[in-house]
C-alpha cells in the first residue's frame, strides 16, 4: 500500500524543542522545569571561561543550560521555582575528597553545606565503619537521611582488624586472603581503599601487603587514597615512593599532602616532580591539600611506633620511659616546639603544650606521658610552611580537601573551601577562579570516579552553589573553629535547596553514592 502526503496535512519536525510545520510556521509546545536558576554567570567546573546562562533543573538533574528568554520565544515554559542569581556565580557543588564525620550522629553536615560542599568522602585514613559488609552501614545512612552526598572508602586498618591481622607485621596467607576478599567485596560499593600508614594498625603493613591490596583495587577500577607512612620532610620522599609503587596497579592519591617542617616553594617543586615523573611512566598520581598551615590529628602522632596503643604505652613506661621522654622532647621541638601544638580535646581545649607547661609546672614531655597519653587528646600542629603548601596548591594535579569534620577543633572543617576562594583567588590572586573551581569540582570527581557530578552540563545531578566571590569569608579560626563560612548564598543538592540564608534546610537531600 502506498501513502502520500495530501495538502493541508502537516509533517512535523522536532528540533531543540521547536515544532515546525511543512510551511515553516512554528507550533508552540509546552515545557515544564522544576527549577530555573536565572541571570547568573556559569562556571562549569571544567576550567573553561565563565559565561552568562540560565540553568534548568528537573527531577534533580541539570536538563538544559541556556537562555530562558530565547527558549520562551519558542515554547510555553512553566517553571516550578525561579531562583535569581543576578550578579553572582553559579558553579557545581564542591566535592571534598578527604573529610570526616559520623552521618549517623550528625547527618546534616551543615559545616560543609555552608562552604558550598555537596559531596563528602568518609572512611578515610585507613578507618571505615567496623563492619564486614559496608553496604549494610550505607543503607542505614540512606534510611536515616544525610544532608550531603556521601562517597565511601574502605579502610585498610579496619580490614586488618576484621580479618584478624590487627598489628601483626607478618600476616599469614589465610589472613591475607581474608583481607583481600573483604576488600574486593566492599569495593563493589565504595570508591576506593584508604590507608593510614602513620596510624595503628596500618603502620605494620609492609610493601608486599600494600601491593597485594593495590592489585585488588586496580581490578575493581578504584583509587587508593593514602595518609602516607611519614610526612616529615626527611621521610616524605620515601613515603611517596611507597605509594607511587602501588600506582603500577591502581590510581594513587596523596591525602592532605604536606611536608612537615619542610620549607619553601623549591622544596614543593621537588615533591611535585616526583609525582610528574610517575605520571610520565603512565601512573595516575594526584594529591590534595587544605589551605591551613596546621595539621590536626590524635596526639599519638607524636609518640613512637612502639608506644602508640595503650598496651604498648604501658610497656614503654615500665621499660623505656627515658627513651620515650627523649623521643617526645625531640619530636615536639622538631615540630616547632610545644607552643605549636594546640589541643582540641576537653579538658585541654584551646591550650597549647606550652600553656600546659606553665599551668602544671611540668615539662611538655612529662605532660604527654603522665597526663595525656597517646590516646588522650587530639590537636592542631603548626608544622607547615606557607610558601611550600601554596606551591603545592597551584599544581594542576593537586586538588582541595578539608580533612575536617563537623566537630574537629580546627577551622579547616568549617572554612577550607571558603578560604580557597577568599585567600587564594581574591586576596592573593594566586589562583584563577575557574581553576580553583575546577580543583574543587571536576578534578575531585575524576579522582574519585564520580561520573554524574562535578560539572554543570546537561545530564549531571543538580548539585550547585550560587555565590559572589568577593563576599566569601572563612569565619572559622583556631580559637573558634566551629563558625560557618559566609558568602555562599544558596546551595542545591540533587535539585533541592539544601542551604540558604545562612542555614541548612531541615530536610536532608543528600544521597549515599555508589560507583
Amino acid at each position: 500500500m502506498t501513502f502520500s502526503i495530501k495538502p493541508g496535512i502537516l509533517c512535523l519536525l522536532f528540533l531543540n524543542v521547536l515544532l515546525l510545520s511543512c510551511s515553516d510556521e512554528p507550533v508552540r509546545v509546552s515545557l515544564r522545569f522544576d527549577t530555573v536558576v536565572e541571570n547568573g554567570t556559569v562556571i562549569d567546573g571544567t576550567g573553561a571561561a565563565a559565561y552568562s546562562a540560565d540553568v534548568f533543573i528537573t527531577d534533580g538533574k541539570l536538563v538544559r543550560i541556556g537562555q530562558l528568554e530565547m527558549l520562551s520565544e519558542q515554547a510555553d515554559v512553566a517553571i516550578g521555582r525561579r531562583i535569581d542569581a543576578s550578579g553572582r556565580l553559579v558553579a557545581p557543588g564542591f566535592i571534598d575528597v578527604h573529610s570526616h564525620g559520623d552521618p549517623l550522629q550528625t547527618p546534616q553536615f551543615e559545616n560543609f553545606l555552608a562552604q558550598g560542599v555537596t559531596t563528602i568522602t568518609l572512611g578515610q585514613d585507613g578507618a571505615s565503619p567496623d563492619t564486614e559488609d559496608l553496604s549494610d552501614w550505607m543503607e542505614q545512612v540512606s534510611d536515616q537521611g544525610i544532608g550531603v552526598n556521601l562517597a565511601m572508602f574502605v579502610g585498610h586498618g579496619t580490614l586488618r582488624e576484621l580479618s584478624g591481622i590487627g598489628r601483626n607485621p607478618e600476616p599469614g596467607p589465610d589472613a591475607m586472603q581474608r583481607m583481600l576478599e573483604l576488600l574486593d567485596r566492599n569495593l563493589k560499593v565504595a570508591f576506593g581503599l584508604s590507608t593510614g600508614l602513620e596510624y595503628t594498625p596500618g603502620l605494620y603493613a609492609d610493601s608486599s601487603e600494600l601491593l597485594a591490596l593495590a592489585e585488588t583495587v586496580g581490578r575493581n577500577n578504584r583509587v587508593i587514597m593514602s595518609h602516607m607512612r611519614n610526612e616529615d620532610d626527611d621521610q616524605i620522599e620515601a613515603s611517596m615512593a611507597e605509594l607511587i609503587a602501588q600506582g603500577e596497579y591502581a590510581p594513587v592519591h596523596i591525602a592532605h599532602m604536606k611536608s612537615v617542617y619542610g620549607k619553601g616553594a623549591a622544596r614543593a617543586e621537588e615533591l611535585l616532580d616526583l609525582m610528574a615523573q610517575a605520571r610520565g611512566r603512565g601512573f595516575q598520581v594526584t594529591a590534595d591539600v587544605y589551605p591551613y598551615n596546621a595539621s590536626y590529628t590524635g596526639i599519638g602522632i607524636l609518640f613512637p611506633a612502639w608506644a602508640k596503643t595503650r598496651e604498648q604505652f604501658d610497656q614503654a613506661l615500665d621499660l623505656r620511659r627515658e627513651e620515650l621522654a627523649e623521643h617526645l622532647r625531640n619530636r615536639v621541638n622538631l615540630r616547632n616546639g610545644p607552643q605549636a601544638t594546640l589541643l582540641g580535646t576537653e579538658p585541654y581545649t584551646g591550650k597549647t603544650l606550652a600553656d600546659l607547661e606553665a599551668e602544671l609546672n611540668q615539662s611538655f614531655e612529662q605532660i604527654l606521658i603522665d597526663v595525656i597519653g597517646p590516646e588522650g587528646a587530639s590537636g592542631a600542629y603548626f608544622v607547615m610552611d606557607d610558601a611550600l603548601q601554596s606551591r603545592l596548591l597551584s599544581d594542576p594535579f593537586v586538588g582541595v580537601s578539608s580533612d575536617g569534620s563537623p566537630t574537629g577543633f580546627h577551622p579547616r572543617g568549617h572554612g577550607t573551601f571558603a578560604k580557597i576562594i577568599e585567600e587564594y583567588v581574591v586576596n592573593r590572586e594566586s589562583l584563577e577562579l575557574t581553576e580553583a573551581i575546577r580543583k574543587m569540582t571536576s578534578f575531585a570527581a575524576d579522582v574519585l570516579g564520580i561520573a554524574d557530578r562535578g560539572r554543570l552540563v546537561p545530564g549531571m545531578a543538580a548539585d550547585l552553589v550560587i555565590f559572589d566571590p568577593a563576599r566569601v569569608t572563612a569565619t572559622a579560626t583556631y580559637p573558634q573553629p566551629h563558625q560557618l563560612a559566609a558568602g555562599f548564598d544558596l546551595v542545591m543538592v540533587n535539585g533541592e535547596v539544601a542551604f540558604a540564608d545562612g542555614a541548612a534546610a531541615a530536610e536532608l537531600f543528600g544521597r549515599v553514592l555508589r560507583p
